[in-house]
């Protein structure tokens, strides 16, 4: 019997415990008050129809809740639409058209199932050093705070846009986004360690009120169809083909290094001290992600700032998260409430989310300057060139940067330098073992 075992032993199952159902319950609850406009915005950021990101957030939260019973990875992660992967998302379809993601998000499953089938987790933060992911998510991160930094200043839907940028109707929308962004900061700081979810909610109730006294541009989400079909490609190449074979290869490492990432920090904040199994969450997410790509889903994982707020909002299992899917499943049904969102309030969640992970470069300076260094030219790299070529690139100085350093310094021949890389993962299992 492993660790796990003996935790979920001590403790009960990881998707139910009677004497803190309560608990779960609230916690769904105010969990979802964040997580609702905040998948709305990384859909938005991922050129998806809104409905679909709420759909892919819905689906992943009943399949987590159902595998915590069998297969516990975390116990109070709270799936979701990562905001780092909303970008290459938006790239992929620039890239290779709506009609291909099916295809794309199945692939990204598929990797990520071998990735889960032989336990590759445990080397994938050896391949991919952990600052390297901090400086891709920081050019995502400033990507996406300038794509919703227009929606400060937006005008409403039948105000013409007059020739001076400081008209009445521009002034009122900028005065109210200051003032939204204000109070949003004011009582993060506040209650960040406590009530997590209420800045999320106090903006959006602001929004509102406010729109009832100011001509304001609002959310406007447009009803969908639902249709299941398989996730045949439509390639006009056989280049083309390859190469969304690869960029799916890059999604589906990118969402499981941020996976096992964020499994080191729920297990920190886990209430009952109870350990992470991180490859039964990429079981989780691998089957989420390929049964979203049958309805035209995105990716997913357990983001840390739902499960943050999961955990302070009182969760102790996945209960919380099962009530996080049903009320996501009540807007997709009831998209018209959305409508009552305000712009400048989305704007301001999403431009945070951009800027917290942009400031995660901060968090390399412990890995030395050469890793600051590197994480700093790679979220350049992503923001200016692209997200794939920029990691790649990246990846390939770091890689030519060691080999000379062992070729040049230590005087170390090529065959025994490629030894020595390979000879991290043995250690590593060992370690393990």
């Amino acid at each position: 019997m492993n660790n796990t075992d003996i935790k979920q032993n001590e403790h009960g199952s990881a998707a139910f415990i009677a004497k803190y159902a309560g608990r779960d319950l609230q916690a769904g609850v105010i969990t979802a008050t964040m997580a609702i406009p905040l998948s709305v915005g990384i859909a938005m950021m991922g050129d998806y129809p809104i409905q679909i990101g709420l759909a892919t957030v819905a689906f992943a939260s009943f399949v987590g809740f159902i595998f915590a019973i069998f297969r516990p990875g975390n116990y109070i992660g709270a799936p979701g639409i990562a905001a780092g992967s909303a970008p290459i998302i938006a790239m992929g379809i620039s890239s290779f058209g709506i009609e291909n993601m099916t295809f794309i998000i199945f692939m990204t499953a598929l990797f990520q199932a071998l990735i889960w089938k032989f336990n590759w987790q445990r080397h994938l933060l050896k391949a991919v050093p952990s600052y390297l992911v901090e400086g891709l998510l920081a050019g995502i991160g400033l990507k996406i705070g300038l794509k919703f930094l227009p929606f400060l200043w937006m005008l409403p839907v039948g105000v013409a846009a007059d020739e001076a940028f400081w008209s009445d109707a521009r002034i009122h929308v900028i005065a109210l986004s200051v003032v939204g962004a204000i109070l949003f900061l004011g009582l993060f700081k506040k209650f960040k360690d406590t009530k997590p979810a209420l800045p999320y909610f106090a903006l959006i109730v602001f929004g509102i009120v406010a729109s009832l006294f100011v001509n304001v541009k609002m959310l406007a989400v447009e009803d969908i169809k639902f249709t299941l079909a398989l996730p045949i490609p439509h390639f006009d190449s056989l280049s083309l083909l390859i190469y969304a074979i690869l960029f799916a290869l890059m999604l589906g490492v990118v969402d499981a290094i941020e996976q096992v990432m964020g499994n080191a920090a729920i297990e920190k904040i886990d209430p009952l001290q109870r350990p992470s199994h991180s490859n039964n969450s990429l079981l989780s997410i691998w089957v989420s992600n390929m049964g979203a790509s049958f309805f035209g889903g995105m990716s997913s994982l357990d983001g840390l700032a739902k499960s943050s707020t999961n955990r302070l909002a009182g969760a102790y299992t996945k209960l919380s998260v099962l009530v996080i899917g049903v009320l996501m499943t009540f807007f997709i049904f009831n998209s018209h409430y959305l409508d009552y969102l305000p712009f400048f309030s989305l704007a301001v969640i999403m431009i945070f989310v951009g800027v917290k992970m942009l400031l995660g470069l901060l968090h390399i300076a412990e890995h030395g300057p050469y890793a600051v260094l590197l994480a700093t030219v790679c979220a350049g790299l992503v923001f200016k060139v692209g997200i794939f070529e920029g990691l790649i690139v990246t990846l390939t100085v770091h890689g030519l940067i060691n080999y000379l350093i062992f070729s040049k310094i230590e005087s170390m021949p090529a065959g025994t330098i490629v030894s020595k890389y390979f000879q991290k993962f043995q250690d590593h299992d060992k370690q393990i073992n």
